[in-house]
């Protein structure tokens, strides 16, 4: 890593490629979705966040991403610029960033300006995640754009990823309409670092994209298993050396709970599975108790549902998670895991990743002071 006189700034490739720590197979980062439990508060959840970044920047772990999602009770976490301020005021080292900002919701001179304001509050530390889903249903999306907008196709994603880059660069051509609009802060105002730049995806539109332009790839596997294989290999096919890459580097998401017992892991687990199947049901909530889900009577239907989203679970004790997490690095071929824990309890997420470092031996630091 290359320091600046603060500590703080990375530059180059570490701002992209991490840094296996211990024991560990690659690199491991956070994803954390700010999930409220019910009896909890979206206040608690913010203030696990911090613990949970705190104790990452401790252990050794490389980044810590937060996902927009709008409108599900359970999910706290609707404003990624705002969180990722609040978690770099108490950090000092880890990596921060969107996992990711939904670009189609947002103006991308507006995610310029945040993101440039983050790169100037945590010089060096700063990731921009971008997908192309709303993150969420399509009245919320109509809510959040606004009137003229809804009808904006995803794939319309490459003009915007062009147009945001623009902005970030601050060059757009002579005689463009925005050549004489600036996002502030940014380069107009001299020299300066940016946030690099990520695709995010959990199909194969997001994976040729960012092998064609040669950005760095995180794919969805918490979510969209199934296709992890063929959208890596897709990415990998897809890759053109840039000025960023000269070669793939792409990440997965990775649903993990680790507890000291493997019942313990399951109860927290279920729970997550329970919101998740309520979710995709039409009736989204706060995340329901271990007792709750446990006691929940699961139709046929629903309960395939529920094996078959807990089987892309990474989770029981720390050993078992460490060797659930080495097999599918080894398969996948990864070059970096993102561990999400979605779980009622804020302690049993933040147990779960002190757990994981335990396992893979990686550093004990103390964490910075805030």
């Amino acid at each position: 890593m290359s320091d600046t006189g603060d500590g703080h700034r990375q530059e180059g490739r570490d701002a992209i490629r991490g840094t296996a720590r211990g024991r560990a197979p690659v690199p491991l980062s956070v994803l954390d979705l700010v999930t409220v439990g019910a009896g909890s508060t979206a206040h608690a959840s913010l203030r696990t966040s911090v613990d949970i970044a705190r104790l990452a920047e401790s252990r050794g772990y490389h980044r810590h991403w937060v996902a927009e999602h709008h409108s599900m009770p359970g999910v706290a976490s609707s404003s990624p610029a705002v969180i990722l301020a609040h978690l770099a005021a108490h950090t000092s080292r880890i990596r921060l960033g969107s996992g990711g900002v939904m670009l189609p919701n947002h103006a991308p001179l507006a995610i310029a300006e945040q993101f440039g304001t983050l790169e100037a509050l945590a010089p060096g530390r700063i990731d921009l995640g971008l997908g192309r889903a709303p993150g969420t249903d399509g009245r919320t999306a109509a809510a959040l754009r606004g009137p003229g907008r809804l009808d904006e196709s995803a794939e319309a994603f490459p003009r915007q990823l062009a147009e945001l880059t623009r902005f970030l660069d601050d060059d757009f051509p002579d005689g463009h309409p925005y050549a004489r609009v600036h996002a502030v802060p940014g380069p107009v105002q001299g020299p300066a670092g940016r946030p690099p730049l990520w695709l995010l995806g959990s199909s194969g539109f997001s994976a040729r994209l960012a092998g064609e332009l040669g950005l760095p790839f995180a794919y969805a596997h918490h979510f969209s298993a199934a296709g992890t294989l063929p959208a890596l290999d897709l990415y990998r096919q897809s890759f053109r050396p840039s000025a960023v890459l000269d070669a793939p580097y792409a990440l997965i998401g990775v649903s993990t709970l680790a507890a000291d017992t493997e019942e313990r892991a399951r109860a927290q687990v279920l729970t997550g599975a329970l919101s998740m199947l309520r979710l995709r049901s039409g009736r989204p909530g706060l995340v329901p108790t271990p007792e709750e889900a446990a006691a929940y009577a699961f139709s046929p239907l629903e309960r395939e549902f529920v094996d078959g989203w807990l089987a892309n679970i990474v989770h029981g004790t720390a050993d078992e998670v460490r060797t659930g997490l080495d097999d599918l690095a080894k398969r996948t071929g990864a070059d970096e895991l993102m561990l999400t824990a979605n779980a009622h309890s804020g302690a049993a997420r933040l147990h779960s990743y002190g757990l994981v470092a335990d396992a893979y031996g990686m550093p004990t630091e103390a964490p910075a002071a805030g």
